[in-house]
This record gives C-alpha cells, structure tokens and sequence, in this order.
C-alpha cells in the first residue's frame, strides 16, 4: 500500500525524465536536499549532445530577458503543497456541477490543476492586469523594490554612480515595472501551456504597453511557429476628445495555439451583410451567386488554358494558376455555373451560390469590430442590469468571449479555463454558448481574492471581494440564461463548485518526519491539520490520482462510516477513523480502481496486517493508497 505525497510534482523532475529518455548518457545522480539520490542533468555532456558550436559567456545572440527571468522559469516548476478547499455554501448546484470557481493565487492554483488537467484544456482566456506602472497584487517571491531593481539593473555602477541618463530611467513604465509585470506573467504563462490540449488555444487581452513584451514572451512559451494572430478589438465606439494625443478605441488579444498543426479554427456565421452580395441577375435555380475567380495562387501547371463552349479561351493571369481541373471546367460550364458578364463574352468566372455557402461560415478577421465583438460600454451596461450597480471596472462583453469561443472551434464538451476571472464574463458566455446550441462545455474560472475598495459601489453593496462579485456574477447570469432558453434549458449547467485555496491539509511531520524526534511524533496525535474536514482531504486527493476536480462525487455510508465514492466506484476514500476489517471488505468487494484511507482510520493494528490481504482476494487490481 502506497502513500501519497500530498503535494503536486515538481515539473523539473519531469524535464529530467524527458532528457533522460532521449540522451540517458547526460543523467547523473547526486544527493538531494534530503540527502537521499536523485537524477540530475550533467550538462557539459547535454551541451555536447546539442550543438559542436556552443553559445557561451557573453557571446552575442538574440535573446530576451530582464532581471529574475530564470527565477521566474524556475518558480513555475516546482511544486506546491498547496490544496484546494471545497465550499459549498458558496456553490451552486455543488454535488452534480461540472463548473469550477476556485479563489486564490492563480500560479499555486494553476500547479494543482496541472495534477489532473495536464493537456485537458480546450481554450485559455485571460485579460491579465495591464502595466499601470504601479505594484502588483500577485507578489511574488522575486518581485523587486525601486531599491533592489536599480541595484541589479545595470542603472549605477558599484560606487553608487549612476551610469544611466535619469530621463532614460522612466516613471510609469521603467524597467522596475515591466519587471515585475513580467515575472508577474511568464510563470503562469508557462504552466497554463501545460494545461493546454494538443488542439488547444489561448487568448491574451492586453493593452499598447506590454503588448510588445508580452508578444516576446509567448513566442518563447508557446513557440513563435504557434502565433496564430494578433487581433485588435474596437473596445470603444466614441472619441475621447480630452485625449493629449489620439483616442484610444482598441485592445489587442494575442493567439496561440499549442500546436499549430493539430488547430483547426473556427469559422464564424455569416451575416445579412455578406449574403447580401449574392445575386441571381440569370434566374439561376441554385438561386443566389456570386462571381468568383478561376484562377488561384498556386498550381502545377503554369501553361493552363482552356476553351468554353462559347469559343471564350480562359488562361490564368501571368504567375496565377487555374483553381480548377479541365474535367471540372466542362462540369460547371455544361451545368450554366460559368459567368462570362453581362455581354456573355467577357472573362469567365465561377457562380459560387450562396445556398451552397450558408452552413460553412467565414475565416475571421485579425479586426474585431464593436459590432462584432461589443465594447466596453455595453459590458458596463450586462453587469450593472445583472448586478443592479457598475460594481466592477472594465468588464469585457459576453459578445467577444463568444466570438472567441467559436474561433476556438470548442467541441460541446470542452473545457475552458480563465485565470484572470475578474467578473466572470467568460462563464457567462460559456454558458450563454451552451444554451444557444446544447453544448456541454465545462469552464473553470480562477481569481485571487482581492478586497474591494471601502468606498467602491461593490463595498456598498456587500461585497468584500472580487471573487463575491464574480460569483454572484455567475448565480444571476446562470437563472438569466436558463429562463431565456426555456425548456431548453432544464438540463443546462449553470452551477459551479467553489474550491479555496489553502495550505495543505497536512501537518509539516507527514512532509518532513525527519525533522522531528521520536517525542514530537509520539506527542502528534495525527498528522492532518484539526479545523480539515473528510472532503477537504478529498480534494487534495483527486489531483495525484488524476481525477478532474468535476468529478461526480457521492457520500455514502458503508458499516456505519462516511465513504466518498468519486465516479461510481472509480475512487473510493474514506478518512473516518475505527475502520474495521468488515468495512475493509465491502469496499473491496466493490473492485473500485482507486482506494483511499488515511493510516490512522484503522481501528487497529490487525486491520492494517489484513488489509492488503483483503484486496489481494477480493480486488488485486485495486491502487491502494493510504495518507
């Protein structure tokens, strides 16, 4: 019976094993912290492996970088110990629910969820906090003062000098601040690529100041072969005539795929605008037309020409190829598909007819019109009608988020994830999405809880934090959509199980006993911390042994004792304490193909002695696993 570790993988081990796998004479092994052997990268022999002509010292290449870009790379692999709290009496709908909302600092949460939704997300939406040119609520660990910021960055020499022109130095968006605001987001960025499926998708809201860092640091995550666009959205539809210098009416969102290759983008519907260019000037019975081009870009045979039955002689303009294969020329031309203009004699073109395009949609544009995508006014006005008060700044429409859910193309069972929640405009538009065409999209919303401002309209109304807001966003929006889908919408989820992240569930003695003598842990009455309960315990579980956070989750009672059963039978835990053999053996009589217990919930030493002898007769392909 194994133990569980209780906290997420350090995502280094797993490059180490990578390595390993594909140059095993560059491992090693070396003590670790703990002093016991573990596998490590010798890397002059890597170096060797990768390239005759090394890069090394302060030889010139193109790279980019900033104070602590090495700290943040590294902050994004090691693990967490960190666990996810249910709560539900801020959940909706908690037990039958597939929608997350989970509070706290979005790097820890986004370790735990690389557990059991490693390459599991269909689309990532974040609108990340702009570069203001103040401090940033996600302190991290290397986040730097103005003091220890100009020490490193190369701005005085080592008697204080200062080297750099003080006008060089910036105010609002000197380098302290794209400093922090990088180590802020190359971390997270780096550990939601993880997250993403191999046909996955992630949109990035950003503003004219770091979009040019924020663009470098996506090429170095994601790959610059996976930029897929970077679209400008017309947020605004009026001028700011006080503007010093223009008014600034967009935002731009960056996309990447995670591989280009495997992305397939969605096409959007078309609209009354484009089907009005279709029409049927020869009473054609497909009815709409309109004229289209026989020539294409590329080709193989650059000395084409063909003659139509009207003696008309079609050969593709010079460095053009024909679209089309003689065969198909006679089909179309025999079946009055061919316009030769309104003389019946001009240059040919095909009568492409509308009933023929109406289901296929159009590629989208790099430019998202206010029309198309709404603006920030009208997302004002969606929270206060659902609020009762502008109780959130700069919310982003339901209308762009679900434009960007169909160029993501997300399957009805896609999941999608936002770890800038904010107001939760992208759960109301999943599930807005999923009323309009009976999907079954699950979304996991993310945000820390920042305290509002005591003399905000948020405060006033009673909410402390942003995360009360956005759920009670979600509550409202969920009642609305189903009332406006009718019928259709009584199976709808419009529920979400609220999860807090907290520190682990487990006392220091179960992640260290070494530290502790032989008095301390005969003194320690248990190693789970007293204010945990059962499911609290539960859902620190579901992570190691790769089980969605959504999954469906049951109590039951089995010999008088709480036991979670977590997809039927596919987990089933029990963390109350006097468990005997008999409860023991209806558990694995049950074959479930993960059993949980803590060490301490055995009656008695002899349920231990019998316990693997149980499952050994009743169940041996039963992962047993005890904390």
């Amino acid at each position: 019976m194994d133990k569980l570790r209780m906290k997420t993988l350090d995502a280094a081990e797993g490059n180490v094993a990578k390595i390993a796998a594909l140059f095993p004479q560059c491992v090693t092994e070396r003590l670790g912290k703990d002093g016991t052997a573990e596998l490590a990268i010798d890397f002059d022999k890597l170096r060797d492996e990768l390239s005759k002509d090394l890069l090394d010292g302060a030889e010139e290449r193109y790279q980019f970088t900033w104070p602590d870009k090495r700290a943040a790379s590294r902050l994004a692999n090691e693990s967490t110990d960190k666990t996810l709290r249910p709560d539900l009496d801020a959940s909706v709908d908690f037990w039958n629910t597939e929608n997350l909302y989970i509070e706290g600092d979005n790097l820890d949460v986004l370790k735990v969820l690389r557990e059991n939704y490693l390459g599991a997300i269909k689309m990532i939406y974040i609108d990340p906090p702009y570069n203001t040119g103040n401090d940033f609520v996600y302190n991290d660990d290397f986040a730097q003062s103005r003091e220890d910021f100009e020490a490193t960055s190369g701005a005085f020499d080592e008697d204080g000098n200062q080297i750099i022109d003080p006008m060089q130095r910036n105010t609002e968006s000197n380098g302290r601040f794209h400093t922090d605001w990088l180590n802020m987001i190359y971390p997270r960025l780096k550990v939601a690529r993880d997250l993403l499926s191999d046909n996955g998708v992630v949109f990035i809201s950003i503003d004219d100041c770091e979009v040019e860092n924020l663009r470098k640091v996506c090429d170095e995550i994601f790959g610059e072969h996976n930029f897929l666009a970077q679209l400008t959205w017309e947020k605004k539809y009026t001028i700011a005539n006080d503007a010093k210098y223009f008014s600034s009416t967009h935002d731009f969102i960056l996309c990447y795929a995670k591989n280009i290759d495997n992305f397939v983008i969605g096409k959007l519907p078309r609209t009354d605008e484009m089907n009005a260019a279709y029409k049927n000037p020869d009473n054609h019975p497909k009815g709409p037309w309109k004229a289209t081009p026989l020539h294409a870009r590329s080709g193989s045979n650059a000395d084409f020409t063909y003659t139509f039955k009207n003696g008309v002689v079609f050969t593709p303009p010079s460095g053009r190829f024909s679209a089309y294969s003689a065969d198909k020329l006679k089909e179309l031309d025999e079946n009055n598909e061919i316009w030769f203009g309104k003389d019946g004699m001009s240059t040919p073109s095909r009568k492409t007819f509308l009933c023929e395009l109406k289901n296929d949609g159009v590629v989208p544009r790099t430019i998202i019109p206010f029309s198309e995508g709404g603006h920030n006014h009208e997302a004002d006005e969606e929270v206060k009608s659902l609020m009762g008060g502008k109780l959130f700044t700069s919310p982003k429409p339901t209308k762009l988020l679900n434009l960007l859910l169909r160029i993501a193309n997300c399957d009805e069972d896609s999941i999608i994830l936002d770890f800038f929640s904010g107001s939760a405009t992208t759960a109301h538009a999943v599930m807005k999405l999923n009323a309009e065409d009976g999907g079954k999209r699950k979304f996991i919303m993310v945000q820390l809880p920042e305290v509002t401002d005591e003399k905000s309209e948020a405060r006033k109304a009673g909410y402390e934090t942003i995360c009360q807001i956005g759920e009670e966003r979600i509550r409202r929006a969920g009642k609305k959509v189903k009332e406006e889908a009718g019928l259709n919408g009584q199976d709808l989820d419009t529920g979400f199980r609220v999860l807090k992240l907290d520190s682990s569930n487990m006392e220091d003695v179960f992640y260290t006993p070494e530290d502790f003598d032989a008095q301390n842990i005969f003194t320690t009455v248990d190693n789970v911390k007293s204010d945990r309960t059962p499911l609290d315990l539960l859902f620190q579980v579901l992570p190691e042994l790769d089980i969605e956070l959504s999954a469906k989750i049951e109590e039951k009672e089995v010999n008088g004792k709480k036991v979670f059963f977590v997809d039927g039978n596919y987990l089933i835990a029990t963390f109350d304490t006097e468990v005997n053999e008999s409860t023991v053996t209806e558990i694995a009589k049950m074959k479930p193909q993960y059993f949980v217990m803590r060490d301490a919930s055995a009656a008695n030493d002899n349920v231990l002695d019998n316990f693997e002898q149980i499952f050994r007769h009743y169940s041996p392909e039963t992962v047993r696993k005890i904390i």
